[in-house]
């Protein structure tokens, strides 16, 4: 069996073609999606993306992984429900065509959603593409931009005024993750994952007004413009999204960002790292000088995001290992979130 064969018969699996289409073709008046292909787009760690394809143009379906979900993971109508509220204001986000919240097609909630014509960078550069440093320079300043854009949106004006608790972010998270991480595989287990939150816990610093939050904004969730480096057409994958601290969102981008003297974040593409790009400082300046945030506490806040993403990065590793990732297989990531639970200490 081919790979492109295997491909299609999990998207076939995975996605009620039949059903799928004629919701489509209702929702957007267009016959021609009642028949449709569809492909698993490789590189999601959590939630499961499929282009859709049809005489009618392309789209983009979004659904969660199969097997046992967790307790609030993976709420697909919620995703699609922040994109609605961002739609007019500073921060660009896909148009949703369709959203199943009951879960009535596929047995699990989905959604579609236009595809943004552009660049999702991940490994490498397209041919051709931001080549000069200024170029780099361009992209950097452009994530950093729309990051302070989607923190300086007010969360009631969007309609996601009741998108999280306003309070206790911080403690909340470090319960919600440490708690995830009790659930990793064996192969994927840091010993001192939990004495890092007991150190987080211990000195954590003074509550910040709750902002929108991405939760994953990294250069992998941006679509870029194909003529533009320095523009930005969508950001995507809105799964982790919620009310809290803003500058624990800019600590986590910062994080895969990443910083040579850093070890390389599992998961992550390391592109960033290389020569040419502008370090990790600059994103951080010029997020600060758009937003007027001081980066007092940014250590912590840097150490908080090693934890947070070590836990990430052990649940993608075990729904891969429990074969609930459509094939999707991401190699041995124990030493790397190990690696990533030291760099957390030391910032501390």
């Amino acid at each position: 069996m081919t790979s492109t064969t295997h491909q299609e018969h999990r998207a076939e699996e995975l996605i009620a073609h039949d059903v799928v289409g004629r919701r489509i073709a209702a929702a957007t008046g267009r016959e021609e999606w009642s028949t449709f292909s569809a492909e698993l787009i490789s590189g999601g760690k959590s939630n499961l993306t499929f282009a859709l394809s049809s005489a009618a143009g392309e789209l983009i379906l979004r659904r969660p992984p199969t097997g046992t979900l967790l307790p609030s993971a993976h709420d697909m109508a919620r995703e699609a429900t922040i994109q609605q509220g961002l739609r007019d204001g500073a921060v660009p986000v896909p148009d949703i065509a369709v959203v199943d919240a009951a879960g009535e097609d596929l047995g699990v909630p989905y959604y579609v959603m236009e595809k943004v014509p552009g660049h999702v960078i991940r490994d490498e550069l397209p041919a051709g593409y931001a080549e000069s440093d200024s170029d780099k320079v361009a992209m950097a300043d452009a994530m950093a931009d729309t990051l302070a854009a989607l923190h300086m949106t007010d969360p009631d004006t969007a309609g996601l005024g009741d998108l999280g608790k306003r309070t206790g972010y911080l403690d909340r998270q470090l319960r919600r993750w440490l708690g995830q991480s009790e659930k990793a595989a064996e192969s994927v287990r840091a010993p001192q994952l939990p004495v890092l939150a007991a150190e987080l816990r211990a000195s954590m610093p003074a509550e910040r007004t709750a902002r929108i939050t991405h939760g994953d904004f990294r250069m992998d969730n941006c679509v870029f413009d194909t003529r533009n480096p320095g523009r930005i057409r969508a950001i995507l994958d809105w799964e982790l999204s919620t009310l809290g601290d803003p500058v624990a969102d800019l600590a986590l981008s910062l994080l895969y960002w990443g910083d040579r003297q850093w070890p390389q974040a599992p998961l992550v593409p390391s592109l960033t790292r290389e020569p040419g790009w502008p370090g990790a400082r600059h994103f951080q300046d010029r997020y600060c000088s758009a937003t007027g945030t001081d980066a007092e506490s940014l250590d912590w806040y840097l150490a908080f995001s090693a934890f947070k993403f070590a836990a990430i990065a052990q649940g993608v590793a075990t729904r891969a290992e429990a074969g609930d990732m459509a094939g999707q297989h991401f190699g041995d990531l124990g030493g790397q979130i190990r690696e990533l639970v030291d760099l957390g200490r030391s910032m501390l």
